[in-house]
């Protein structure tokens, strides 16, 4: 971690898998990060994905403990948020939250990766006419880290990856990337 100091706000490099320090407010220059909590047995409870350009903050969270995890090498600077950010930064997390619920409810395996890779590609990956290009390694998704979001262990992800690529409902562009058509796209 690399800590700036001076006369302008506090910026953070951190390296994957670091925790923000909790209660400041940061907004994300460089990175991705995700926000996430415990459930009773231990296992993780992902509550948003987060990149750059975007806040991010346990101060408005009533879970304890939450953790803001970097997903890559993060660049943040804390920032103070203004009333109508602190409105907008809401919204902007509660939205989050349910989709990734919404995701999570979907009971069939194969039809709940699908719609959070179409989540996460329609945020974080490269737009085109045909669809979104999605690069697991860059957002240092793996297998693990996918089923931790949407509920499904590593092996029935890696399972379900095959199965899908097979069929040609995900191309595949490369070991780490990923093209998903447009037709895939359902409305959350």
């Amino acid at each position: 971690m690399t800590i700036s100091i001076g006369t302008r706000p506090l910026q953070l490099t951190l390296l994957p898998n670091d925790v923000l320090p909790e209660g400041l407010s940061w907004k994300i220059q460089e990175g991705y990060i995700r926000t996430v909590a415990w459930d009773q047995e231990g296992d993780s409870i992902t509550l948003g994905l987060w990149g750059p350009g975007e806040w991010v903050t346990t101060a408005y969270s009533a879970l304890r403990p939450i953790e803001i995890q970097c997903l890559t090498t993060v660049v943040v600077e804390q920032t103070k948020f203004t009333a109508d950010q602190v409105s907008q930064f809401l919204a902007d997390h509660i939205r989050t939250v349910e989709e990734i619920f919404w995701i999570n409810r979907i009971k069939s395996a194969e039809e709940r990766l699908l719609q959070l890779l179409t989540w996460i590609g329609s945020r974080f990956g490269m737009v085109s006419s045909k669809g979104y290009r999605l690069s697991l390694k860059e957002l240092n998704l793996t297998h693990k880290a996918l089923g931790d979001i949407c509920g499904l262990t590593r092996v029935t992800v890696t399972k379900t990856l095959s199965l899908i690529r097979t069929k040609g409902t995900l191309q595949r562009i490369s070991n780490d990337d990923l093209f998903i058509p447009n037709k895939l796209f359902l409305a959350i």
